[in-house]
């Protein structure tokens, strides 16, 4: 059975990690080229990215910032509305309870997959713990510690803003120091958990909306793509071209790589699904292209460059075998529509 592809989360889940770096000393630009992935992750939040990238992203910029707790200090500076349609309609729930509810219904479907959320209640006390299904270690406690302070951030949306966990319990090594992480979250800790997790008074789950933290009336989901289910190659692998797409035209070792696979196993998981690569490709670039015939001013030679192509003639050759019509007619005829 082949090794299946890596989870993948919306680029939202960053939170400001550029400005963040920045402040820090620190060049999101350098760690984008370091990791090779396109800028466009900080313009567009809605882009889909696999899981095991962001956990090496935030290793590296870990490491630029010589921070070893570069993702619990992200992950205090994170807010859970701003993480796309998906943050801002948990937090519209009327109770805390509801909005764990929410977030452990919608997030495989809304944000991330590869990501198992579970509450627990031990006395007194309720245990919220994330647990992320992908066998990467590079990054891995960094990408724990932010999903943890957009956990802490869910809770502060009904207990109010200076709100702050009994306990933070962590996976790292038993014998690892905890002052640094009790600085940062104002919270003990513990180690050597299975998976990390966070404990709180348990009567909190009945808390509403704290007025400080009221959320806007609007949630637009329109400009976001769904994410793939984990079991669907096609539609991972269409999501992770997309991404490849930012940096010009999409070459199927790139996807490969991102999705922890080789270009000739990807290749034969596409074929058993009654497809290729570079079928694949074409649907996403004909999708771009009608999109941006329709929807933008840019010109046809901008449009060619912008999906990859050397020059405009190829980019109609291409059209043409898509939709046997020319960008020229097919923009001429959306607009008279």
């Amino acid at each position: 059975m082949a090794p299946r592809l890596s989870g993948v989360t919306r680029a939202s889940s960053l939170g400001p990690i550029g400005a963040f770096m920045k402040d820090r000393g620190g060049s999101i630009e350098r760690v984008l080229r370091n990791c090779d992935l396109p800028y466009a992750i900080l313009e567009q939040p809605e882009l889909i990215v696999p899981l095991r990238e962001q956990f090496r992203l935030l290793e590296r910029a870990a490491r630029d910032t010589g921070d070893p707790y570069f993702g619990a200090r992200l992950g205090q500076a994170v807010k859970s509305k701003e993480l796309s349609a998906f943050g801002a309609w948990v937090c519209k729930a009327e109770t805390l309870g509801d909005a764990m509810t929410r977030a452990h219904a919608g997030l495989n479907a809304m944000l991330q997959t590869s990501t198992v959320l579970t509450v627990s209640l031990h006395g007194s006390r309720a245990r919220w713990s994330i647990e992320f299904i992908e066998p990467e270690t590079e990054g891995r406690h960094h990408n724990e510690f932010l999903a943890l302070g957009y956990a802490m951030d869910i809770v502060r949306v009904y207990a109010g803003p200076h709100w702050r966990p009994d306990l933070v319990m962590t996976a790292l090594p038993s014998g690892s120091p905890r002052s640094p992480l009790e600085d940062i979250f104002q919270s003990e800790i513990s180690h050597g958990h299975a998976v990390p997790a966070i404990e709180f008074q348990a009567s909190l789950l009945a808390h509403t909306v704290h007025t400080a933290q009221l959320m806007p009336g609007h949630i637009d989901e329109t400009r976001e793509p769904p994410i793939p289910r984990q079991s669907d190659v096609l539609a991972t692998t269409a999501a992770v071209t997309e991404l490849a797409l930012q940096e010009g035209y999409p070459r199927i070792d790139w996807v490969a790589a991102k999705l922890g696979t080789t270009s000739r196993s990807l290749q034969r998981r596409l074929s058993e699904c009654g497809t290729s690569f570079a079928d694949l490709v074409d649907g996403v670039l004909s999708r771009h292209a009608k999109s941006l015939l329709r929807d933008s001013g840019a010109s046809i030679t901008d449009i060619a460059l912008k999906l990859g192509y050397s020059d405009p003639a190829h980019f109609t050759r291409a059209f043409r075998r898509w939709t046997g019509t020319s960008p020229s007619a097919y923009r001429q005829a959306a607009s008279a529509i």
